[in-house]
Formats: structure tokens, sequence, C-alpha cells
């Protein structure tokens, strides 16, 4: 088994235990953007940009993972997305932090703000992955989901132009770890952190959708 089959397996279990280990609001939060995906399963594409507000560390996790979750269980229209109130550059922790877990992680530039080409699953498409505005042309335009992972993108997006619903999901910040010796360990627990329970969203979405179907 690679590494990131454990990773997957290991979010997998991390995944059943979610209910039981977030408060009612957070679950409430989390079931909400499961029903919008089951919501949307006979769509020709479920399209989910995470947005946080520089685009660097939480919201490129929640990208890769719940891209993941999609093709795990078999959500093969799902595509995701991430962008920011602003873009600046993919912060080296949050890379080295999913290189740790098992995802096939290249840059591909040397540039101030470089893309990164993401490999998961076998046999899925590989994608690239780099800091950008939520707006950006290369993301989706109308009609997505849009996941809020950081309290100030919260604040400055009351509206997110183009989406077709909006959720807040924040997360708290890897960033107070940078420079220290905890900062590796903070950064691999919050990737998985956010790995779960992008899982039990898809997870969940899975579930919806069998017991409502004939």
């Amino acid at each position: 088994m690679s590494l990131l089959e454990k990773t997957l397996v290991e979010l997998q279990t991390r995944a059943s235990n979610v209910p039981k280990e977030v408060n009612t609001d957070r679950l409430a939060a989390l079931d909400r953007v499961a029903h919008w995906i089951a919501s949307q399963s006979s769509s020709e594409n479920i399209d989910i940009t995470v947005i946080c507000t520089h685009n660097s560390r939480r919201s490129h996790l929640g990208q890769v993972w719940l891209q993941a979750a999609a093709w795990q269980y078999e959500f093969d229209n799902l595509r995701t997305w991430s962008g920011g109130t602003e873009g600046t550059a993919v912060y080296p922790s949050a890379a080295e932090a999913l290189r740790t877990q098992g995802v096939k992680l290249s840059q591909n530039t040397d540039r101030e703000n470089p893309i990164y080409r993401i490999q998961l699953q076998s046999g899925t498409p590989p994608f690239d992955v780099f800091s950008k505005r939520y707006s950006h042309p290369s993301n989706p335009q109308n009609g997505f989901g849009a996941i809020l992972v950081c309290s100030e993108a919260d604040e400055a997006c009351p509206i997110v132009s183009g989406a077709a619903a909006r959720f807040s999901l924040p997360y708290l910040d890897p960033k107070i770890s940078d420079g220290t010796a905890e900062e590796s360990r903070i950064y691999q627990e919050r990737s998985l952190e956010i790995g779960a329970e992008m899982f039990y969203i898809v997870q969940h979405a899975r579930a919806i959708l069998t017991t409502t179907q004939p």
C-alpha cells in the first residue's frame, strides 16, 4: 500500500468519526455542503472553489483533499478549485505537508508564485494549483459552490460573485506555527483535519444519494 493510499484510509476513518468529534453547529455546516453536492449529482459538472484570504495554505489543502474524496467516492463529475481574496503563493510548508502524506506534488515553475502539478489516486488526471484570486479566469465563474475556510475571507466575501451556494467552514490558520519547531507537525495536523472533514462531506453526500435513490 502506497503512502497516499494509507493516508486515504486514515482520512476515511477520521471522516467516520467527525460526527462524534465536532459540535452540532460545525456538523450542520458540513452537512449543508454534503446536501448541496448530493442535490447537484445529476449535473454535468459540480464545481467547488475553496476560498481563503491569501490562497496559500488552507484553501489548497481543502481543494486537494476534497478532490481526492470526490474520486474516492466516485463523484467523477466533481471538480475542485481554490482561490483567495488576493493571490500570493502556495506556502512551502503546506506543499510539504501534502508530500509527507503521499500526494505527488511537483513544482513546475520557479517564479515567485509557482505552479504545482498534483497527482492523486492512480488513474485520475493530474491538475495544477497556484495562488490566485477566486475570480481568476482559470476558476469557474458561475454556478459553483464556494467553501470559505478562513474567517477573514468569510467576512470579506459576504457575497461570492458567481457562486450558486456559499458555505463557511473556517479552520485555524497553521501560519501560527511558521518559524517554530512545531511548524511541520502543525501543517500536517491541519492537513489531516481539513482532509477528514472534506472526506466526511463527500462520504455523507454519497450516503444521501444511496438512501434516496430507488
